[in-house]
């Protein structure tokens, strides 16, 4: 059997497994263009079931295109607040606002137009227009990939992008005219619930095991074949949960760079003068302990001190109740979001 016939007959498989029986998910129950777009977006490095509540709170407020090219800025982050990648909102309402210039707030529904918008790559838009738009172009993220170097044995790096051109090239020449959203959805649903990552798969339930190369060697956890990830480099950081008069200080972030314009609770560097840095005569000082937040390229690890203060510096001051309901903080500080005034 040559490699494109065991693909096709594993499409075959895919697809009719699919539709016997999938999740159902809050974006699939209405599968729009914009609620397609909108739960691809935030599913890019973010777990299902974490996303769920996200986008029902999400597409609820702002239910069009239109909304969203018009939401203030502190709403739409308040509505991504918690899920990170905060980029990935910024260029979602950037794309809407395009979207509602050259398409009249329709979402265009073919891949070649989709990635011209901000923040859609080849496998959002090839996920926008198969699902959506019945396109049949290939959706290939890293499930994917994974049931294919299980499927095929092979040892390729899927962190290469010539890895993941020639994954693409491989399902076009295979993917239905008919229903080929279902298609990809099939590949991606195999790989979060059956091919999983980070251990065994479920081969007994999987509906491609007797086409599975790696199954049929007993070697499915030796792929997908990973060049080793570089160590990330780690800052040590004090935060301050700093009052004054019952409010608490915030400060924006630079509009470039890490967590650009977001707010954040004010902090130095390990070993910084604090006093110097953030302006102000600190008083009271009470440990809070320590926290970790992982970014994609860099480790947070911070002590929190709570404090007080006389001075106003450069902050802007917050209720408690406005830090809670209108301010979007970063979720590097949720350690510390919760913690009361001292007495």
């Amino acid at each position: 059997m040559t490699e494109t016939e065991r693909l096709q007959q594993a499409v075959g498989a895919l697809c009719s497994w699919y539709r016997a029986g999938h999740r159902d998910l809050p974006w699939r129950r209405s599968p729009t263009a914009y609620h397609v777009w909108v739960s691809e977006i935030m599913l890019q490095q973010t777990r299902v079931q974490a996303v769920i509540p996200y986008y029902t709170r999400f597409v609820r407020a702002l239910p069009t295109v239109q909304a969203l090219a018009e939401a203030p800025e502190e709403q739409l982050m308040k509505l991504w607040e918690g899920l990170g990648y905060y980029s990935r909102a910024r260029n979602l309402q950037k794309a809407a606002r395009a979207i509602c210039r050259q398409y009249g707030g329709e979402v265009p529904c073919t891949s070649e137009q989709l990635r011209a918008l901000p923040g859609i790559g080849p496998y959002t838009a090839g996920a926008i227009a198969s699902i959506a738009g019945g396109e049949a172009c290939p959706a290939v993220d890293g499930n994917v990939l994974r049931v294919l170097s299980r499927l095929f044995a092979r040892g390729w790096d899927i962190r290469a992008q010539a890895v993941r051109r020639q994954a693409e090239r491989e399902i076009a020449a295979v993917l239905p005219a008919e229903r080929p959203g279902d298609c990809n959805q099939a590949f991606m649903e195999l790989g979060a619930t059956v091919c999983l990552p980070n251990g065994a798969p479920l081969c007994a339930h999987c509906p491609l095991a007797a086409l599975c190369l790696a199954h049929a060697g007993g070697t499915e956890t030796a792929f997908p074949v990973r060049a080793p990830k570089k160590q990330r480099p780690i800052e040590r950081r004090t935060v301050f949960l700093l009052w004054k008069d019952g409010r608490i200080a915030l400060r924006k972030r630079p509009n470039r760079g890490l967590l650009a314009g977001m707010w954040e609770f004010p902090n130095v560097l390990e070993g910084e003068d604090a006093e110097q840095q953030l302006g102000v005569r600190l008083t009271d000082l009470r440990p809070l302990g320590q926290a970790r937040h992982v970014f994609t390229h860099l480790e947070w690890h911070m002590t929190g001190v709570s404090a007080r203060t006389e001075d106003g510096g450069t902050f802007t001051w917050v209720t408690p109740e406005q830090l809670a309901h209108d301010v979007a903080l970063p979720s590097a500080f949720r350690a510390y979001r919760t913690v009361k005034q001292q007495d």
